[in-house]
């Protein structure tokens, strides 16, 4: 384990604190933490100056040989980032659940309780296993209980969860999900759970802003995104849906959206069984089970968004043509050892409960996008149907199961539909923690890292804006640019000074656009030589922020520059390994 590098700061902290010397260590507004000593819960939770303001508003998490271990949620008292440090090969700090004195495991790891807080979640790996390799059900890793927050997700790993992974009862909160991981979500029982982005039933929030991007969902259960209740916009595009039991998409009330870029291989298996229709997680009218289904506003999702209508006549016609929903270049393929699957059940149960299989979308759907009268916002094109993008050979134990696998998606299936319990659930690779272990890890790099790089090249060049369809971290090994709010228009052209700094390997560099155009981002040398582009492109007006990776390169100054048009602004940055 290593020790802290400032003797001073070490003795002030244990005196505010009383906290091992080996836990965490201050500077500025930044608290670095370490994994010994304290639970995560108590050092944040107990961060507080002498008037019971939250004294830090940055979490450091450094340590990497062994976990952070929680025994209670986290529960702010002011915006926070918690920032985790990567380490060779971009390992992840992790954060787990401990046991608690009676044996139960704590349910949720962070909980936003105060309205208008702004979080941030980056560079994290969060395993729902417990450290004595049991687990909870139900499980939140965030869950937002205010009004009016603003949650940044980012290069976030989320493993093992058996409930929903970011759920919320907040009214108008604002959620940007980008380059997380979220894989083995597999409540084994109640397969209905483990969702990735959902209410906490039964409420019913109206939400402001949805953003996925760039994000990978491997072998869930649950829903993918399931803004089900009044959303102004939902941006879910460049994602990777790899094997999805349920749905992936219950965005019926969403005002605006955007499904563009993402590859679904093997989503929504669990189909419908004849009994559940209808009513079955329908929306407001029934319709078959469809990947895409939208669904016409009712009254309570209309006046959220435009009063104004509320009492006309046509106040629905009135609030469908001001939707706008944008489906493009998406690829949908189901593995015939799935297909193969639904017409063997259908076959066994003869009619008397067999399955509605997914369509790409119901005829409900299908007639919105269509009518351009009444939808004239609705747009699909592009969507490629039934084409294989050549995952690798690994990914057919997931279908089979054994070992580390589980019981296998097909028997999962069959256990399910036959009302029988399963003993373990189903997945790639899932964690084993031995009883009494200290100092556990995760396996890292992430085991199917090299399966992810599919090789189908019709599905790699068929995106709106040239890189891989589905989540491209896979193939180029970095973290993908993100607009941060998409309805910010910054009043300036601005470059941040890089965070932090000095820095090894990676840095995060933040560039404001006032205006549309080409642009460039580079790095170049103390000689005046380009050694790395950052990004170049047309760009729209926005806030990008980018972590760059400088792994490969020599400790040593450098200087980024931001151009756009005659605009041009340069900063120095320090590379120390």
């Amino acid at each position: 384990m290593k020790k802290l590098p400032v003797q001073t700061a070490v003795i002030s902290l244990i005196v505010f604190f009383g906290l091992s010397k080996r836990t965490l260590a201050a500077g500025s507004d930044t608290l670095v933490v370490y994994a010994s000593g304290p639970t995560l819960d108590q050092v944040i939770n107990g961060d507080t100056t002498s008037t019971g303001q939250q004294a830090h508003s940055v979490y450091e998490l450094i340590s990497l040989d062994t976990t952070y271990v929680f025994l209670g949620q986290i529960s702010p008292k002011a915006s926070f980032t918690v920032l985790g440090v990567l380490g060779p090969n971009g390992r992840l700090p992790c954060i787990q659940p401990g046991v608690l004195n009676d044996g139960s495991i704590p349910k949720t790891l962070f909980n936003l309780t105060r309205n208008s807080l702004t979080v941030r979640f980056k560079n994290l790996y969060i395993e729902d296993m417990s450290t004595n390799g049991s687990y909870t059900h139900p499980s939140y890793d965030v869950r937002v209980s205010a009004d009016s927050d603003r949650v940044y997700i980012d290069n976030v790993v989320f493993d093992y969860n058996h409930g929903d992974v970011i759920g919320y009862t907040g009214n108008w909160g604002d959620f940007f999900i980008t380059n997380c991981k979220f894989r083995n979500g597999v409540e084994p029982i109640v397969w209905t759970d483990s969702e990735t982005f959902a209410p906490i039933w039964p409420s019913t929030p109206a939400l402001d802003t949805v953003v996925m991007k760039y994000n990978t969902l491997f072998c869930d259960n649950g829903y993918a995104c399931a803004p089900e209740t009044p959303t102004r916009y939902v941006d879910f595009s460049h994602n990777s849906i790899v094997f999805l039991f349920m749905q992936p998409f219950w965005m019926f009330a969403v005002n605006s959206a955007k499904i563009d870029n993402n590859i679904l291989y093997g989503a929504f298996v669990a189909g419908e069984m004849k009994s559940e229709y209808p009513w079955w997680d329908e929306e407001f009218s029934p319709a078959l089970p469809s990947i895409i289904s939208f669904d016409t506003m009712n009254v309570k999702s209309d006046s959220v968004f435009d009063p104004g209508d509320a009492g006309k006549p046509d106040w629905r016609m009135l609030a469908e043509a001001k939707r706008i929903v944008q489906v493009e270049n998406n690829d949908w393929y189901e593995p015939s050892a799935i297909t193969n699957l639904w017409t063997a059940w259908d076959d066994s149960a003869k009619g008397s409960d067999s399955l509605y299989t997914p369509a790409w979308m119901n005829t409900r759907t299908a007639h919105m996008f269509n009518d351009k009268t009444d939808w004239p916002g609705f747009i699909e094109s592009g969507n490629m149907m039934g084409v294989d993008p050549g995952y690798g050979s690994s990914f057919a134990n997931v279908l089979t199961g054994g070992g580390s696998y589980g019981v296998g998606l097909l028997k999962y299936f069959m256990l399910i539909r036959t009302a029988q319990a399963p003993a373990i659930g189903w997945g790639y690779q899932i964690q084993s923690i031995p009883s009494g272990s200290t100092n556990w890890i995760p396996s890292w790099p992430l085991p199917e890292a090299a399966d992810m790089q599919y090789t189908n090249a019709v599905v790699k060049d068929g995106s709106t804006d040239g890189l891989p369809l589905g989540d491209p971290g896979w193939f180029t090994g970095g973290i993908t640019g993100v607009v941060q709010n998409p309805k910010f228009v910054p009043t300036g052209f601005t470059l941040s000074n890089n965070y932090p700094n000095p820095f090894n390997p990676s840095t995060v560099i933040r560039a404001s656009l006032d205006h549309s155009g080409d642009f460039s981002l580079k790095i170049y040398n103390v000689l005046g030589q380009l050694v790395k582009v950052v990004d170049r492109g047309y760009k729209q007006p926005g806030v990008y922020t980018y972590d760059v990776n400088m792994d490969n390169f020599s400790s040593g100054v450098y200087f980024y520059t931001l151009r756009q048009g005659s605009h041009m602004m340069t900063k120095k940055m320090v590379l120390l390994k």
